[in-house]
């Protein structure tokens, strides 16, 4: 990554930043492009040089978030089994960022349940996700291809870790987020062993 490139990413994370948090405190639907480029100090016009929405704000952060799992899932050791590799890879991406901005991260999980246009955006980043989890886990398997075992285990990885998210945030993050994901994880793997 150049120098310019490298500039140019922390300016769209410093908004970016600025622009949750905002939106953490006044709410989605209440907060317009103007407040949120105000909030970081930058112009309107500017803004849009890095996004074309608000929505692509807040779905900018799940892009990190889902991005970051499957990267870990990846550098995970090989022999360790799917379901442990992806619990341990959401706790690694999350539960730092929830510890720290509790607020802003309940407020991100809540917009993008009760968001019409951020559910129907997240919902896509859920099938990219468990996509590129069943590929990796694939390659960590040492398959050039996807087997349906791949498949089961990225979704039902991906139910648990949205299940989780869920239940934290309804518990306006006052409850341990590790335990809710070993919970959730526990749960789905349970759920198949009737």
């Amino acid at each position: 990554m150049s120098l310019a490139e490298r500039k140019r990413q922390l300016v769209r994370d410093e908004l970016a930043e600025a622009a949750l948090r905002l939106l953490a405190r006044q709410g989605f639907e209440e907060t317009t492009v103007d407040d949120l480029a105000a909030a970081a100090g930058v112009s309107r016009r500017t803004f849009f040089r890095y996004f074309a929405s608000k929505e692509d704000v807040v779905i900018s952060s799940v892009v990190v978030v889902t991005e970051g799992i499957v990267a870990e899932v990846a550098a995970r050791p090989a022999d360790e089994p799917p379901a442990v590799a992806i619990r341990e890879a959401v706790k690694t991406v999350t539960l730092e960022d929830f510890a720290e901005n509790r607020e802003k991260s309940v407020a991100l999980i809540r917009h993008t349940q009760n968001i019409p246009a951020l559910r129907a955006r997240f919902a896509e980043r859920q099938d990219l996700l468990r996509d590129d989890l069943a590929a990796v886990l694939a390659r960590r398997a040492g398959r050039d291809t996807i087997a349906p075992r791949d498949q089961f285990a990225a979704g039902l990885g991906l139910l648990a870790f949205v299940g989780a998210l869920q239940y934290w945030a309804a518990s306006d993050g006052r409850a341990d987020p590790a335990a809710v994901l070993d919970s959730a994880f526990e749960e789905a793997g349970q759920a198949f062993t009737v």
